[in-house]
């Protein structure tokens, strides 16, 4: 099988499986019992908080333990703009965010909020410019993804953190699902209040993901129950899940740059394969990019129809993001990112992880090339 569907999901490192099972046999104590066995599964949950906040260099920060990048996405959008509502109801964002953000921002603007949506199709400059120009005195948050999900552009976090730490009542909340663990986070340098990520997009497990929120702000609770997870999300905590997901992050951020280098290589071998063909059409192409993300169009074959074709070869790889995988539009993100409609619709992604090889890469061009000129005539 080559995989080339890595920012959908990733395999699960085996030392990460070995530390979630080796938790559950030895380690299952409630974290909140008072007894010494519960403590012990405490030590542990303190013990994964800490890794977690060194390696990301967030240590003004608390890490709330949750199902995934979803439910961290809405638990920062939803509970910050709850809790804070009297002090402003505008919001910044950006139109191609993960659809957990953008339709928790279509959800508050039925609530009476107000939210502004700014063109990203310009530079970074450009981005930065248009943040700064809807910056208003009702503004309380602002939020953008580090990286996009279906193209690989990097947004300019650093600057957009820059900005915001100018305005002392606007918080700054980032999607890093597609660049923890494979492009340099620095909670601190980058000014982030609230860092939304999700284990299985750095082989972890499925099911797991923290919210790292600045240690001053308060979230209003989504789950209400025992006030656990420092009171804002409640429910007995994971902590064979939140071991997991800590043992994952140390695993690739300690290699990242050696990991970035080789992936940078495909990424490179594959640009220059892909230019190569008659008739392909590289979305991915921006000053600020994402090695670990290619998305282009073999006009004009459907995307759909393409990753079905490759299928027949064992090869995997997608036509839109995951959770919007299975219907038949064009996708809003490329769209929004200056895709005509008739290329969105042919476009397709491939994503890798640090473990693709240069074989595997080798086949999937052979096996296009193959499948193109099929589908053509």
């Amino acid at each position: 099988m080559i995989y080339l569907d890595n920012s959908a999901t990733t395999p699960v490192d085996t030392e990460v499986l070995n530390a979630f099972v080796k938790v559950n046999q030895n380690f299952w104590g409630n974290p909140s019992s008072l007894h010494a066995f519960g403590a012990r599964a405490e030590q542990l949950l303190i013990q994964s908080e800490k890794q977690i906040l060194s390696l990301l260099n967030a240590n003004q920060h608390k890490v709330l333990f949750t199902s995934g990048a979803t439910e961290s996405n809405n638990l920062a959008i939803r509970g910050f703009c709850h809790e804070y509502k009297n002090r402003g109801r505008h919001i910044i964002t950006t139109p191609v965010e993960h659809a957990s953000v953008y339709e928790t921002f279509k959800d508050l603007e039925n609530e009476g909020f107000r939210v502004t949506f700014i063109d990203v199709k310009g530079s970074d400059l450009d981005i930065v410019k248009k943040v700064k120009e809807a910056i208003c005195e009702d503004t309380i948050l602002v939020s953008c993804m580090h990286v996009n999900n279906e193209m690989g552009r990097v947004f300019p976090i650093y600057e957009l953190g820059q900005l915001i730490s100018k305005y002392p009542k606007i918080k700054f909340h980032v999607d890093a699902v597609q660049s923890v663990g494979k492009i340099p986070v620095d909670v601190e340098l980058q000014n982030i209040d609230l860092l939304s990520l999700s284990a299985h997009k750095f082989h972890g497990l499925k099911g797991s993901g923290a919210l790292i929120i600045n240690q001053y702000l308060k979230i209003k609770p989504q789950i209400t129950g025992g006030n656990q997870m420092y009171g804002f999300r409640s429910g007995t905590i994971n902590v064979a899940g939140a071991v997991a997901l800590s043992k994952a992050l140390r695993l690739v951020i300690e290699p990242l740059q050696e990991n970035y280098q080789i992936v940078n290589h495909l990424f490179d071998f594959t640009i220059k394969e892909l230019s190569s063909m008659t008739g392909i059409v590289i979305n991915s192409k921006y000053e600020n990019q994402s090695p670990y993300i290619i998305n282009f169009a073999a006009a004009p074959i459907k995307g759909e129809t393409l990753v079905h074709a490759l299928e027949e070869y064992d090869v995997y790889i997608s036509a839109k993001s995951a959770c919007s995988s299975k219907t038949a539009t064009a996708s809003k993100i490329l769209i929004a990112l200056g895709i005509n409609e008739k290329i969105a619709l042919e476009s397709v992604r491939i994503s890798f992880s640090h473990l693709t090889t240069q074989a595997e890469v080798e086949a999937f061009i052979k096996a296009l090339k193959i499948v193109v000129a099929q589908l053509k005539h």
